[in-house]
């Protein structure tokens, strides 16, 4: 079995992956700084389900700053999802995503290349896309938001450390990840929240926004084939989807059905920086890695529905 690190370990789809890897008998340090993009204690929770695993060791700590070649020395893998994540604060704290997404990654890619990791695997987003985000991995990447610049510029640093130095890294593209643990200021997170309170959901656009909707476990799956299957996998860039595109007017349906409530929507303008349609193309990771996302949108939204019942925020 393998030794893992896993940076961003407390968060959404960091804390299910430490799950999966531990499932599988890997051992896994978790790393978080717990910056309060979101309240502390969500994460904690998230970290409830596995702390106390003999196999899982945990450190709170900044990668902007914390010395990590001690953390990295012996690992075989990476697995980078530590990141400032949402579209609208990258607008107006451009300095807090440059260092955490951009400046944070450098350093954890030379700490890599310093003690010789064998795999570097870096969890990216359809944002680096831009407005549309419906083709292959080369197609030419023109981010809309100042969050999507700040994570192809981590994609830019994997490349040249690969370049430069023969790192091992793999990238990896998420589209619109749902499910249990999703972030409190995610939409379908606010969508459910508001239903089940009777308030109003602010609903930003039109609702004809379209997503490649991405169920947790499902992009776990996608991270770990990856990790799996290194000889393939190094050197590649996958987009990683969940197989249905749907609006968010269809998701608003979804829920109310599910829910047998009416949801009041309050509609504003269209925000900067929002993708229009995304509709990931995952014919290469089917083909390399047999990725076959498992979850439908609607089993997926009751389950989150079902965990936001039993963990309100």
């Amino acid at each position: 079995m393998s030794y893992c690190v896993v940076t961003g370990a407390a968060g959404f789809i960091g804390s299910h992956l430490c799950e999966a890897l531990l499932a599988k008998g890997h051992t896994v340090c978790g790393v978080d700084a717990f910056i309060p993009y979101y309240p502390r204690p969500l994460k904690e929770r998230n970290l409830q389900h596995f702390l106390d695993h003999p196999d899982f060791t945990f450190h709170e700590l900044d990668l902007r700053t914390a010395p990590l070649e001690p953390l990295l020395t012996g690992a075989d893998a990476v697995f980078h999802l530590a990141a400032m994540a949402g579209l609208m604060k990258s607008w107006s704290d451009f300095t807090l995503y440059s260092s955490c997404n951009a400046e944070a990654t450098q350093r954890l890619l030379q700490a890599a290349k310093d003690t010789a990791i064998p795999h570097f695997l870096y969890i990216s987003t359809s944002s680096v896309y831009g407005q549309e985000a419906t083709g292959p991995e080369d197609t030419p990447l023109a981010p809309f938001s100042p969050y999507g610049i700040t994570k192809l510029a981590g994609e830019q640093l994997c490349r040249a450390y690969t370049a430069n130095f023969d790192l091992p890294v793999t990238i990896l593209r998420c589209f619109s990840v749902y499910g249990p643990r999703q972030r409190p200021d995610m939409a379908y997170n606010i969508m459910i929240r508001s239903l089940l309170a009777g308030q109003p959901f602010v609903q930003y656009g039109d609702g004809e926004q379209t997503r490649s909707n991405t169920y947790c476990t499902d992009s776990v799956q996608a991270a770990v084939l990856a990790f799996e299957q290194r000889a393939v996998a190094v050197g590649e860039t996958f987009n990683v989807g969940g197989g249905e595109i749907v609006s968010l007017n269809t998701v608003r349906s979804l829920l109310e059905e599910l829910l047998d409530r009416k949801l009041q929507v309050d509609r504003r303008a269209p925000r900067p920086g929002d993708q229009k349609h995304t509709a990931a193309n995952t014919e290469k990771i089917r083909r390399l890695l047999g990725y076959a996302p498992q979850t439908r949108v609607r089993d997926g939204l009751q389950a989150q529905i079902e965990w936001q019942r039993s963990c309100p925020s």
